[in-house]
């Protein structure tokens, strides 16, 4: 992890995946031990709240695990295929298997100690 200078922002891992398949998502998933991903939509106001939400997260999990997002409007394949009926909706994969899902804003607090417990 890179030092921070009191002026700086954590750094994020807000990997925004465009026109993704179904299947390079899922090898993603399996070559990587624990990844938090937000299914969102650019419309979605809820969407937006967890913005800083994932960016404090970050901050409480020391590099435990990935974060991504998804944008549902340009990745409908993986949407469907991960039957994300709402945004934002937010799903834990250890190691390519989900662990964890809901729907909705979820507070930074409750995502780190999900992650933080795996």
């Amino acid at each position: 992890m890179r030092p921070q200078t009191p002026n700086s922002k954590p750094q994020t891992t807000n990997l925004k995946f465009k026109n993704m398949s179904k299947q390079s998502l899922t090898e993603y998933l399996k070559n990587e031990d624990l990844v938090l991903v937000d299914f969102f939509a650019e419309w979605c106001g809820p969407c937006k709240t967890m913005a800083p939400i994932l960016s404090e997260t970050k901050t409480k999990i020391d590099g435990k695990a990935k974060i991504i997002k998804i944008d549902i409007d340009k990745n409908q394949n993986a949407a469907q295929h991960f039957r994300v009926q709402s945004v934002p909706t937010l799903i834990l994969f250890k190691k390519g298997a989900p662990v964890w899902r809901q729907s909705g804003v979820v507070p930074a607090n409750q995502l780190a100690q999900l992650i933080n417990s795996q």
